[in-house]
């Protein structure tokens, strides 16, 4: 308790205070999660969230970090800290490099168990998206982690699934559907000038996050030990 007055005193900054800053960046994480449909909150908008009366430099790391832990006690999420990712075109290139600070998100992750989750909380209604999602990140990764537009929707086609279908009778909108998971940062979207000029998705940061990433491998390979099975039944 001593260390966190000793904390505290260097910000100039009584215990009360500190736990109201603490509570808005929860309110703020919760509200924008439910609100974008779980798209990553940038770190940038949490530290303008502390900073907006208050200069110290060094507190926005304090509260954050005690609202991750609160978050995690109280409501059973993990706020995961994603490294934005950047198009592997534009890693090549001379850009200037964006600082730290602007390239972290968060991310809201249940720590309850997967049986558990599915059990409980899952919305059956949205598993046919989830479906979805997982599919199109497959044939991205699948790809090497990066495709053209026209390739992907020629899969997609293949599937029955067209980006001019705006009412499709489970997904809706087909290529809003898609460019969510662009929201989302499952993918990012890049498009290439030239004289071979083209639109590409890329898996983004949240796709190669360790336990997403597993999920879709672990996913893959079942669908390829399906096909194997029903090829050895034929």
């Amino acid at each position: 308790m001593a260390s966190a007055t000793e904390d505290l005193s260097q910000f100039d900054l009584s215990k009360e205070e500190k736990d109201k800053l603490v509570a808005e960046v929860i309110r703020y994480v919760l509200f924008k999660t439910h609100q974008n449909s779980g798209c990553p909150i940038k770190r940038d908008e949490l530290t303008q969230l502390v900073t907006k009366n208050y200069r110290q430099r060094a507190l926005p790391s304090l509260v954050i970090n005690e609202a991750k832990e609160k978050i995690s006690s109280i409501f059973g999420y993990e706020m995961r800290e994603l490294q934005r990712s950047r198009p592997s075109s534009t890693n090549q290139g001379r850009a200037s490099q964006p600082s730290v600070a602007d390239s972290k998100s968060y991310v809201l992750i249940s720590q309850l168990p997967a049986d558990v989750y599915r059990k409980y909380v899952e919305d059956v209604n949205m598993t046919h998206l989830t479906g979805f999602n997982f599919v199109i990140l497959s044939i991205v990764h699948l790809a090497g982690g990066k495709i053209p537009e026209d390739s992907l929707w020629h899969h997609l086609k293949r599937m029955g699934l067209s980006d001019s279908d705006e009412m499709h009778p489970v997904l809706g909108n087909v290529k809003q559907a898609l460019e969510a998971l662009v929201q989302q940062r499952y993918l990012q979207k890049e498009k290439v000038s030239g004289p071979e000029a083209n639109t590409f998705y890329e898996l983004a940061e949240r796709a190669l996050d360790e336990p997403v990433n597993e999920r879709l491998k672990e996913y893959i390979s079942q669908i390829v030990k399906k096909d194997v099975a029903s090829v050895d039944v034929d």
